[in-house]
């Protein structure tokens, strides 16, 4: 009686044990392939180590967008899983779909810069009594501006002139052309205008300039890009996702480490010419952060926006279940 006790015992456990195992092994063997969409320019150019090794391991198909527009709908429709998209966005779509988006990492910092043909701004203070070129009304970049001037005692209706223009070529063609003209710029485009004239300086980086302002307590940090990912897909393969995020890291790395390779697969990509990625990669901010670091950050630059333009986030500064956290 023991004897066959004994090997009932033995039975249970090897079954247990083989369920187990079959049970790991199909988590491990998701298949699934993780479609990836990234808006042309810096939220894209942290991928492009990603993108190559996809070519044979075939885990990923990855495309570039030229424009938002483009996004959202394929997003919305489940046409594609994971899309890097600007920081902004990402919160506009977690609540215009109530919850269907959730943000899994920051991608890129702060890209804009002012930038002058001439030697006259030193500091935020210089440019006050100045006239401001720039694009993105309605946009982030021009809470960007407000928000940077305001807190440096500057009102950006009176005591500055900011013409907006309707794309960034624009600014650049004024720079070229106009002696002591400034201008707010995102990477790669300040690196296209100072190929066009060498006399065009990098006079501040609105990145140091929005850091400047935060305090211990009430920290953000200005951000260009975000990933994120469909919710109902990471709901039924968050092992992928967990991957995917291990691989993107790994990528964000390999591209900050070797600028001449990488601006070469990012030409390749067709996101902007290798010899302007060359020079621009050091100033894109390319970065990867997740968890409650992201989250912190997300915050308190939702806040900004919230308090200049509430539509900005879309309409209220996410909750807690935005934010994943393995």
């Amino acid at each position: 009686m023991k004897k066959l006790l004994s090997l009932v015992v033995v039975l249970v456990l090897s079954m247990t044990m083989i369920i187990g195992c079959q049970n790991k092994k199909a988590a491990n063997e998701d298949t699934a392939t993780i479609k990836v969409v990234a808006l042309k320019g810096p939220t894209a150019m942290g991928m492009v180590k990603m993108m190559d090794d996809a070519k044979t391991t075939k885990n990923y198909e990855f495309q570039i967008a030229a424009a938002v527009d483009e996004i959202t709908p394929l997003l919305v429709k489940g046409e594609v899983d994971i899309a890097a998209i600007p920081a902004n966005l990402a919160s506009v779509l977690y609540n215009n779909t109530e919850g269907n988006v959730k943000v899994l990492a920051v991608n890129t910092l702060g890209v804009l810069y002012i930038v002058e043909n001439g030697d006259s701004i030193q500091s935020i203070a210089d440019l006050k009594g100045k006239t401001i070129y720039t694009s993105g009304k309605g946009a982030t970049p021009e809470y960007t501006l407000n928000y940077i001037l305001k807190e440096n005692g500057i009102d950006p209706e009176k005591d500055v002139t900011i013409e907006y223009k309707s794309e960034h070529a624009e600014c650049v063609a004024v720079l070229a052309s106009e002696e002591n003209a400034i201008a707010m710029l995102p990477q790669p485009f300040v690196t296209t205008a100072q190929m066009k004239n060498d006399k065009i300086r990098i006079a501040l980086d609105m990145n140091t300039e929005w850091g400047a302002l935060q305090t211990e307590q009430d920290k953000s940090a200005l951000v260009t890009g975000a990933i994120v990912v469909r919710t109902q897909f990471l709901e039924e393969h968050a092992e992928l996702v967990n991957a995917f995020l291990e691989n993107y890291k790994d990528s964000v790395a390999y591209v900050n480490s070797n600028i001449e390779e990488a601006a070469v697969m990012i030409e390749e990509q067709d996101i902007i010419p290798a010899a302007v990625a060359k020079i621009a990669l050091p100033y894109c901010n390319i970065v990867f952060i997740e968890g409650e670091e992201m989250e912190a950050i997300l915050k308190g630059y939702y806040a900004v926006l919230f308090e200049q333009n509430p539509k900005a986030v879309g309409g209220t500064i996410p909750d807690d279940a935005f934010y994943y956290k393995k």
